[in-house]
């Protein structure tokens, strides 16, 4: 059911057909998916987990590896501590604050891709990315290395970059460098690693 959704996300529209045919309508969509680390829901390798490596596999298949690669983000989170939640962790940002920083970088981005008739980073294809607005092959190294080595598929590296190039405008630079690009597939590549 969740492989569905491969399309609208990749496309943006979704087509619906019918016995009378079909309709196309736009679906632009800000997925947000969430899942335990196994089936227990103990961290992986925490003395608590009852689950045996191919009951953590088989939980883990679930989601399939092209909708995967269509998720741009990856992020495992640490189980809170005691320590942690009983002490705070320090002040946040306000929601003013990072709403501002968005805003800039939106307004970085609409810059950039006006004329093109795409609003945000996300929404430019990635052939477009490669050929008009190049990020140095120095900063891309460690993508291409992933890429070569097949931790990274064509779609995934198109998905570095345009969150390198988030990262960049969150940051205020006018390209994407290394830092940005290695963050990136950072956030890409932390869940296949786990």
């Amino acid at each position: 059911m969740l492989d569905t959704l491969r399309q609208p996300l990749e496309r943006g529209q979704v087509t619906i057909h019918r016995a009378a045919g079909s309709a196309t309508f736009p679906c632009r969509a800000q997925l947000v998916l969430a899942a335990n680390p196994c089936p227990c829901a103990s961290a992986a390798g925490d003395t608590a987990c009852t689950c045996s490596a191919l009951e953590r596999r088989r939980y883990g298949s679930r989601l399939s590896g092209p909708l995967l690669d269509r998720i741009d983000l990856r992020v495992d989170l640490p189980p809170v501590t005691r320590a942690a939640w009983f002490d705070g962790v320090g002040t946040p940002e306000s929601t003013e604050t990072v709403a501002r920083r968005v805003l800039a970088a939106r307004a970085v981005a609409a810059d950039r891709l006006a004329g093109t008739g795409y609003a945000v980073n996300s929404q430019v294809p990635g052939r477009l990315l490669r050929e008009r607005w190049a990020v140095p092959r120095a900063s891309l190294r460690l993508a291409e290395r992933a890429l070569e080595r097949g931790a990274l598929s064509v779609r995934g590296f198109d998905r570095v970059l345009r969150v390198a190039w988030t990262l960049a405008d969150l940051a205020g630079r006018a390209l994407p460098g290394t830092d940005e690009v290695a963050e990136a597939l950072g956030m890409r590549l932390q869940r296949a690693a786990a």
